[in-house]
């Protein structure tokens, strides 16, 4: 969770975002968003939730033009387009994306296992930021255990935690559930941003409309 921002008296707006770490318009519409909370000074507290992508990629993963041709039947010249588009779209918001023929997309169930882990220790947030760093940015294998526990070292999480936590996955059975239960509420895409736990809004919608957004909650009566 995010440390939320002690505004005023009122209660902090609540978001949950439901995402996965291999989603680049989910860093992307986080940053979005972060911005507009920022530029609207909106007291909030915000809650990450696991949500994989791709639950039946393997542990090395795929090249990632070849899993989007597969996937969505993307051309190369589309998938080049839509590089660039994220490229530019990350870059607005100060996020770095770094895509070459070697990017890759993994597996993200023990990456949901290490959060929830730090989200007991109050960090889920700032692991989080570091997870799309470490991939996107730096091209890292955060499918890899021993680089996952590194990347929780590098934010001040004991690693000899993170390991054991990744090998006797003991969070497994709390990941897969958490899951179950956003698809069971009809969460099918992300990112998905439920404000207030009432209002649900899907995709990176721009930091102007997601300005709106919360101009609008604002305005609803308690």
């Amino acid at each position: 969770m995010e440390n939320s921002k002690q505004l005023s008296s009122e209660q902090p707006l609540r978001i949950d975002i439901v995402s996965d770490v291999v989603c680049p318009w989910c860093v992307i519409g986080y940053r979005q968003l972060a911005e507009a909370l920022e530029q609207t000074n909106t007291e909030h507290e915000i809650h990450w939730h696991p949500f994989e992508l791709n639950p039946d990629m393997p542990s090395e993963g795929q090249n990632l033009r070849e899993h989007i041709t597969e996937k969505y039947g993307s051309s190369r010249e589309e998938s080049d387009a839509s590089r660039v588009r994220m490229t530019e779209a990350g870059s607005e918001v100060g996020f770095e994306f770094n895509f070459t023929e070697e990017t890759r997309t993994y597996n993200t169930f023990d990456l949901h296992q290490l959060l929830h882990w730090a989200d007991q220790q109050g960090r889920m947030h700032d692991l989080k930021q570091a997870l799309f760093a470490a991939h996107f940015t730096n091209g890292r294998n955060i499918s890899d255990k021993e680089v996952l526990a590194d990347i929780a070292a590098e934010i001040g999480l004991d690693r000899s935690e993170a390991v054991a936590v990744l090998k006797d996955q003991r969070f497994a059975e709390e990941v897969r559930q958490a899951q179950q239960q956003w698809r069971q509420q009809g969460i099918q895409s992300v990112p998905s941003v439920i404000f207030n736990q009432k209002h649900l809004v899907s995709g990176a919608q721009g930091v102007e409309n997601f300005k709106s957004i919360l101009q609008q909650l604002a305005d609803l009566p308690e």
